[in-house]
């Protein structure tokens, strides 16, 4: 259910999604507490088979996350014309407290999370993308085999 099950499973779809998410600012969808949806802003990280995002302990999405992990993310369109692609995921976050993986993820972040944040990784369960190849679109869905 990670990462490297999709990156095994599909890997241009994989690479694709690294590409844009990874380092970018993507939007976050979880569930609040009385089933209702909501959108967060945040940068992913991939890398070595694992998909974290760090985040204040604060936040919003890390208490939707931590009672019901349940989440889909979609990474940001470039322009109007979405000729830069789309990429969605979905599945299951869990709250990472393992210090190797922490420091993996520390290694591979675009930026200097701060002690204080707290981490979480995300269990892939399906992705679909988007391309404009000749400017007509091209779908993909990928789904994880129960």
């Amino acid at each position: 259910m990670s990462w490297k099950t999709l990156e095994d499973g599909q890997p241009e779809m994989a690479a694709f999604g690294v590409e844009r998410l990874n380092g970018q600012v993507a939007y976050l969808a979880t569930v609040r507490k009385d089933g209702s949806p909501r959108i967060h802003p945040m940068t992913p990280i991939n890398g070595h088979g694992h998909f974290f995002v760090f985040m204040e302990p604060t936040s919003p999405k890390g208490h939707d996350l931590q009672r019901d992990g349940r989440y889909a993310i979609h990474c940001s369109v470039t322009d109007t014309s979405g000729a830069s692609g789309e990429f969605i995921v979905t599945g299951r976050a869990h709250l990472i407290t393992v210090p190797q993986l922490r420091a993996l993820a520390v290694r591979l972040c675009s930026y200097t999370p701060r002690d204080r944040y707290i981490l979480f990784e995300f269990d892939v369960e399906s992705a679909a993308s988007t391309i404009y190849p000749d400017g007509q679109p091209v779908r993909r869905l990928w789904k994880l085999e129960k």
